[in-house]
C-alpha cells in the first residue's frame, strides 16, 4: 500500500537507532600496510560532481589504509550481489578486533576469497577493483577529516575513472542506462533493489518485510 502525504493525518515521534533510509551500497578496496587489499561494506556514500563523498567508522581498517594510503576502488554492487556483501559485513581486517567489535565482529584477511569475490587490477591506483560489480570508481582521497563526534571519518574522494559494464551504457554515449543499472539500496538495515526487498543485514533489527 502506497502512503501519500494526504493518507498521513499526523506523524509520529521516532527514535531511530540509526539513519539509513535508503542509501547505495559500495564495496571499498583499499591497500593494507603489507600491500594486499582490504575490501569492506559500506552505505553512507553520495556524489557530487567527481567528488564521491564516503562516511566511515573511523576505527575500522579502511579507515586506517585511508589516512595512511589515500588510493580507493569504489565498486558499486548489483541487487544479485547482496549476499556477498552481507557475507563481509560481519568481518573486520583489524587484528586484534577491537574491543568494540569483539563478539560481532571476526577478524579476515581474506576479504574478496571470504566474499567469493574476484579481485581485478586498477588502472590507476593501487587497490584492485571487483570484478563482479557492474561499475568501479578508481579514485583518490582529498580529504580525511573526523566529524563533529569524533566516531566517523569523512571523506571526499576524487573520481579518477569510472568503469561499467557496457550493458550498462547507452551505445555511443558516455551514459549509464538507468533503465539498466539497478544499485543495491542499504534500507535500514535491509537490502532492496529497485523492487521488492532482497534480505536484510544480520545487524538489523526489524523483521523481513513479508509480501
Amino acid at each position: 500500500m502506497e502512503i501519500t502525504a494526504e493518507a498521513t493525518a499526523e506523524h509520529q515521534v521516532i527514535t531511530p537507532s540509526i539513519l539509513y533510509f535508503g542509501t547505495p551500497v559500495v564495496l571499498l578496496s583499499t591497500e593494507n600496510e603489507d600491500g594486499t587489499a582490504n575490501l569492506a561494506p559500506m552505505s553512507s556514500a553520495w556524489a557530487l560532481g567527481q567528488t564521491v563523498v564516503l562516511g566511515l567508522g573511523v576505527h575500522g581498517q579502511t579507515a586506517h589504509n585511508l589516512l595512511a594510503r589515500p588510493e580507493v576502488v569504489i565498486n558499486l554492487p548489483a541487487p544479485e550481489h547482496w549476499a556477498a556483501v552481507e557475507r563481509l559485513a560481519p568481518l573486520t581486517g583489524q587484528d586484534p578486533v577491537p574491543p568494540h567489535q569483539r563478539g560481532t565482529f571476526r577478524y579476515e584477511p581474506a576479504k574478496f576469497d571470504a566474499a567469493g569475490l574476484r579481485p581485478l587490477p586498477a588502472e590507476l591506483v593501487r587497490p584492485p577493483r571487483v570484478a563482479e560489480c557492474p561499475i568501479q570508481l578508481e579514485a583518490r582521497a582529498a580529504e580525511v577529516r573526523t566529524d563533529t563526534t569524533g566516531v566517523f571519518l569523512i571523506v571526499e574522494a576524487h573520481v579518477l575513472r569510472v568503469h561499467a559494464d557496457p550493458r550498462l551504457v547507452v551505445p555511443g554515449t558516455q551514459h549509464v542506462d538507468p533503465a539498466r543499472w539497478s544499485p543495491l539500496i542499504y534500507n535500514f538495515r535491509h537490502y532492496f533493489g529497485l523492487g521488492p526487498e532482497l534480505g536484510r543485514t544480520f545487524r538489523s533489527e526489524t523483521p523481513a518485510v513479508r509480501a
